[in-house]
């Protein structure tokens, strides 16, 4: 199975705002996935149930009319494990709730997102998804790796100079892909003593490992501040 053949997929899409989903759907149509659309959140679990083959992904927004988006994401995971599920959120204080409870959720998305980064988020855990099935989707490996025990980053091979604490910092945000990190979060996994720093201390680091990062991969922005919350690590697609 090549790469492309993960652009075919069924993705249900359960939103209960019309533009949202509109938009998000003609961006999953336009890049060869069959998108499908549910406003409520009692329909979803009859919709699944009629369906003899199950959606490869289920994109679920948290907030929704009727059963609500963690007690179907729940029971989309008990009754039908196989299937991937991205939750999408307007509320950022539920992001640490949302990776705090075991769900079973794959992946979560804050609004207001791009259309474009849900397309290769959706690629992203359905990748890994097969990958934990041992399917071959001829994908390569990722050219940025970390050699935990001489503490060093590799892009392409070559040794990109980190501090304890660039590599710590690195370290962690590759460990959840797409995952948004507060300053804070950041500060706690730099310093373990809890010493009080500011938090442009944070971003003085983020700041320097992304210059190293460009100084192999000139063109490439794989750590990208989100406005008003943090940072994350994106690979690119």
């Amino acid at each position: 199975m090549s790469p492309q053949a993960l652009d075919t997929d069924t993705v249900l899409i359960v939103e209960d705002e019309p533009k949202i989903a509109r938009l998000v759907a003609d961006y999953l149509s336009g890049s060869g996935f069959a998108p499908h659309h549910l406003d409520h959140g009692d329909a979803v679990l009859p919709w699944l149930e009629e369906r003899e083959a199950r959606p490869e992904l289920v994109l679920l927004d948290l907030m929704l009319p009727g059963t609500d988006g963690l007690t179907l994401c729940r029971e989309i995971r008990q009754r039908w494990p196989k299937v991937a599920i991205i939750m999408l959120t307007a509320r950022v204080e539920e992001v640490d709730r949302l990776l705090g409870l075991e769900l079973g959720a794959d992946d979560y998305i804050c609004k207001p997102f791009s259309p474009r980064e849900v397309v290769a988020r959706a690629r992203a855990v359905l990748r890994r998804s097969r990958a934990a099935e041992g399917i071959d989707d001829n994908v390569i490996e990722q050219a940025l790796s970390l050699d935990e025990d001489g503490w060093r980053a590799l892009a392409d091979g070559q040794d990109l100079g980190l501090t304890a604490v660039e590599f710590q910092l690195l370290r962690v945000m590759m460990q959840s892909p797409g995952r948004i990190f507060s300053r804070e979060q950041l500060m706690d996994h730099m310093y373990r003593d809890h010493r009080i720093v500011s938090e442009r201390t944070v971003d003085s680091h983020i700041k320097k490992l992304r210059k190293k990062i460009a100084e192999v991969w000139p063109e490439r922005e794989i750590i990208r501040s989100v406005y008003g919350v943090g940072y994350k690590y994106q690979p690119e697609e």
